[in-house]
């Protein structure tokens, strides 16, 4: 009876396995199965014909890059970190704190500019200098149209808190209303237009009733608690110039690969199993 119930215990088990690992359709003798496509669909909330969709993508993209040999070392993300802090008007130490109070992890951010890299990498494989580059009218005309993405507080009422010791302004942002001697405060009311860049961004990117990350002026650390922002004013075109420029850029490249993968798919040796 054992036996036979182990016997029927093992079959059910095959049975489901089979069905989990079952192929539903293959892309260039890649599969992609029944589980793939379920799994997809509950994480993505969407249709199975968008599933599959996305999936076909997918394969399509990662045999494109590697048949392209294309691949992302800790350099080419340290250069891709440099460039956005420099297009955002700060030094690279801040910008990596400010990533890290956005993500939690560095390493998340990492991910994401290793895909993003890989996707500049394969577009400059793939156009060989065709792509247009943005224009100085291109950015003009950008910025012009959209004023609204590049609007900052007027005023900023702030509390600083200063020290010596970053380990005394960790225990401050945890607990604020306990006094700490080795942490300075002092309260202020900035004035957007009186800001340099770097400034401007941090107190932008934090909340009101928030803490900024912690950076360092000459030889102390500092975090700025933001108390509340007040009125509206448009960053000056200079001010985010190579923003604008990285953001049209990617969104030509997105719609070139848009487009050449449209037509990879109309050539992939695309089976339906089941």
């Amino acid at each position: 009876m054992y036996k036979l119930l182990l016997s029927l215990f093992i079959c059910s088990s095959l049975s489901f396995a089979s069905m989990i690992n079952g192929v539903a359709l293959t892309v260039n003798d890649e599969a992609i199965t029944l589980y793939d496509i379920d799994k997809t669909m509950s994480e993505q909330n969407i249709s199975k014909n968008q599933a599959v969709g996305l999936l076909v993508d997918k394969i399509l993209y990662e045999q494109v890059i590697k048949k392209n040999r294309i691949s992302v070392d800790i350099f080419d993300i340290n250069t891709y970190a440099e460039k956005l802090a420099n297009s955002n008007n700060m030094d690279v130490y801040t910008f990596k704190t400010i990533v890290t109070q956005k993500y939690g992890d560095y390493s998340i951010f990492e991910e994401d500019a290793k895909k993003v890299i890989t996707r500049q990498k394969l577009i400059e494989r793939l156009v060989k200098g065709q792509l247009k580059i943005a224009t100085d009218e291109d950015i003009s005309i950008y910025y012009d149209n959209n004023k609204n993405k590049f609007q900052t507080a007027e005023k900023f009422s702030v509390v600083q808190y200063s020290s010596k010791r970053k380990a005394s302004l960790v225990s401050t942002i945890k607990s604020p209303l306990i006094a700490n001697k080795e942490v300075k405060r002092n309260a202020f009311i900035l004035e957007n237009e009186n800001l340099n860049p770097q400034l401007q961004y941090l107190l932008n990117e934090t909340k009101a009733n928030s803490f900024t990350p912690i950076f360092r002026i000459n030889d102390e650390f500092t975090t700025i608690f933001v108390i509340k922002k007040e009125g509206k004013s448009t960053l000056n075109y200079e001010t985010v110039k190579s923003k604008i420029f990285n953001d049209i850029m990617e969104t030509r490249e997105k719609k070139f690969l848009k487009e050449y993968f449209e037509k990879e798919k109309l050539t992939a040796d695309i089976k339906i199993v089941r």
